[in-house]
């Protein structure tokens, strides 16, 4: 039976159409060094420009959803897992997600070693020399130039590296991972750079809730699996922050105290002066506000809402921030928030809150961290139309 990756098999639940080919497994010996191949590339139709957008994150912090809310701004009736391996018995794997219009690259599958390779090397995936740059840069800037790759794909389920596939060029093209702004020639190659920042104790108590309620793993085995990687993500991902031109950041509330993981402040940290982007203000361009919209028109159980926003400083570059601390009692009222909020991209009156909506269900829908993810996909399909010149088609009817 077929695997994929976690997010392949979220995102594949946007459509029920998915393409598949045969793929042809390498045998074990190969694939511990088929990160090393040669790109094989065929030329495609470079005229119409492709957008490249990275997303930086560490695992289970969210990135599943994000590219659910990315993807469904995009449209397409075949949305699904890249290749082959249905139905073959084989175990194949794929982590790539493609689209009518978009192609979703888990970063994974650039690994310099296998599983039992880093045990010789004794570097864990997060250490920037157990990924191959040279070969991430140059697939990367072949897609984006219209050009079809060969990559390797790192396997999950087993820890190897597999047959590599084939990606095909489309308009839009979203690499997400550990380290997509770590390499500086594959940083200037990104559109647009989002980071999901999730502070330790926000990932304490979801890895709690995960782990330890879910699987049964014990709370001191959840403790010493972040301790042991913290030093390697402080090190060579969180650096990257400094590098993204968004940055959704999930902290403890501020509302009440003891509520770590429950109640969540978000902040959406926006860069300025970057190309084809505009950052979403709230009233006031510019100003420094705090609002407690809480009242007929917003319903708020205990702890309440705020918001806030205003200029700020963030590792040297002047951003905007836009805050989020409480969560939503009932999402269709969030059309009140929005009317409050300018430069959100949205197509119609009300759209932010219909895509809220369509994935009332995920996790973070009645959040800072939804509600931000949901503005920063609104706000890329808008460059990818600023970029391109096209126009996304909205559906203003569908909820």
């Amino acid at each position: 039976m077929a695997r994929f990756s976690p997010l392949v098999l979220a995102l594949a639940l946007l459509a029920p159409v998915v393409t598949a080919f045969t793929v042809q497994r390498t045998p074990s010996f190969v694939r511990k060094h088929a990160g090393a191949t040669t790109v094989s590339m065929a030329l495609g139709d470079a005229d119409e420009p492709i957008v490249l957008i990275g997303v930086a994150a560490d695992s289970g912090c969210g990135k599943s959803t994000f590219m659910r809310r990315l993807v469904q701004n995009f449209g397409g009736s075949n949305v699904g897992p890249l290749g082959g391996g249905f139905g073959n018995g084989d175990g194949w794997e794929t982590n790539t997600l493609v689209s009518d219009d978009v192609t979703v690259i888990c970063l994974d599958d650039y690994h310099l070693n296998d599983r039992e390779g880093r045990k010789v090397t004794k570097r864990t995936a997060l250490d920037g020399a157990e990924n191959n740059f040279d070969l991430m840069y140059e697939q990367l800037a072949a897609l984006k130039s219209g050009k079809s790759i060969k990559k390797p794909i790192y396997n999950h389920v087993n820890g190897t590296l597999d047959t590599p596939e084939e990606i095909k060029p489309t308009n839009i093209v979203i690499v997400e991972g550990l380290h997509p702004f770590y390499d500086e020639r594959v940083r200037e190659l990104m559109d647009f750079s989002v980071y999901l920042d999730i502070s330790d104790e926000i990932k304490f108590a979801w890895k709690i809730q995960r782990d330890m309620e879910e699987r049964g793993h014990s709370l001191e085995s959840i403790q010493a699996s972040i301790e042991s990687r913290k030093p390697d993500f402080d090190q060579f991902v969180g650096p990257q922050r400094a590098f993204s031109d968004l940055v959704i950041s999930v902290l403890p509330t501020d509302l009440v105290a003891d509520d770590v993981g429950k109640t969540l402040k978000v902040k959406m940290i926006q860069r300025e002066g970057v190309d084809n982007f505009d950052p979403v203000y709230l009233f006031d361009e510019g100003s420094t506000i705090s609002w407690v919209p809480c009242g007929k028109k917003l319903t708020c159980s205990f702890p309440g809402i705020k918001f806030a926003y205003g200029p700020d400083v963030y590792f040297d570059k002047e951003v905007s921030v836009l805050e989020m601390d409480g969560k939503f009692d009932n999402l269709q009222e969030l059309i009140y928030v929005e009317s409050h909020l300018s430069n959100t991209a949205t197509k119609f009156y009300g759209e932010l809150t219909q895509q809220m909506l369509k994935l009332s269900d995920a996790p973070g829908s009645d959040n800072g961290t939804g509600f931000f993810q949901t503005l920063c996909a609104l706000k890329i399909r808008e460059i990818y139309e600023k970029i391109t010149s096209k126009k996304v088609a909205a559906d203003p009817i569908s909820a």
